[in-house]
């Protein structure tokens, strides 16, 4: 952080509560996957408890917005060159999207980048192919953009809260470092809440939708939009949205409505 001072992880009642519950638990113990689950939302409701309260908190909000931005431009060079391979991919995500910020965010931006590629290959099997012929240049396909885009919110709010628990863990019950349960509540988050992050091909095929008449007339005159500046464009609009929701601080309605969160 900067400091010779230590930073103990954020503090507060939900927090600490969450800490209880993990110094207590242990893996061969009976439901322990079940109680793990149960510990990983309260850590997750924490953060989301914090930020409601006060959105500049850990200077997460902030960082993940200049982060998804940032994503956006790299997914657009994606879309024309690709990458040839998953190292060479983490490593330009983890550059281009991360930065060099020292912060606890910073960090969990570029791990949340490193995190996205794992995700979104496994997701893909394709993309080993694409990758490994080298595709002539040729670039990503949009579903796999898209896919990046979304984990990549997802596993950067994991991976935020991996750093806290591991502070927990480090402070509290160091017995708990070999079994890696920071790492699972890690997971267990960014699944969680990777269905909250829009997807820019859902949005954008609906913008295409309504723009196809005005291409059709401004194709005669060599002006129509390519495809993907509209993806691109609105995974850009998106990223307010992304951050908000997986940060808790826009929440869905039973309504279907979207609002900011008391």
């Amino acid at each position: 952080m900067g400091t010779s001072t230590r930073w103990k992880g954020p503090s507060g009642d939900r927090w600490s509560s969450a800490a209880r519950r993990l110094s207590r638990w242990r893996e061969h113990s009976r439901n322990a996957d079940q109680r793990l689950e149960q510990i990983a939302a309260d850590y997750l409701g924490a953060l989301h408890e914090t930020l409601r309260a006060d959105q500049s908190a850990f200077g997460l909000y902030d960082t993940a917005c200049a982060a998804g931005e940032r994503l956006v431009r790299a997914l657009g060079s994606l879309a024309v060159g690709g990458a040839e391979s998953e190292e060479a991919l983490v490593a330009r995500l983890v550059s281009e999207v991360g930065g060099n910020g020292g912060t606890l965010a910073d960090a969990a931006v570029r791990r949340g980048a490193a995190a996205a590629v794992r995700d979104v290959r496994e997701r893909h099997p394709e993309l080993d192919v694409a990758m490994g012929t080298g595709a002539a240049g040729g670039g990503f396909a949009s579903d796999i953009l898209c896919d990046l885009y979304q984990v990549f919110f997802a596993h950067m709010a994991g991976e935020f809260l991996r750093s806290v628990v591991a502070e927990h863990i480090n402070l509290a019950v160091p017995v708990l470092i070999a079994i890696d349960p920071e790492g699972r509540i890690a997971d267990w988050v960014a699944e969680k809440v990777v269905e909250l992050v829009p997807s820019p091909c859902e949005e954008s095929a609906g913008a295409t939708d309504l723009a196809q008449a005005v291409d059709t007339a401004q194709l005669a005159a060599g002006a129509a939009q390519d495809p993907s500046t509209t993806l691109l464009k609105t995974a850009e609009s998106l990223v307010p949205r992304a951050v908000g929701r997986v940060l808790g601080l826009i929440t869905e309605e039973a309504t279907g409505e979207e609002g900011a969160a008391a």
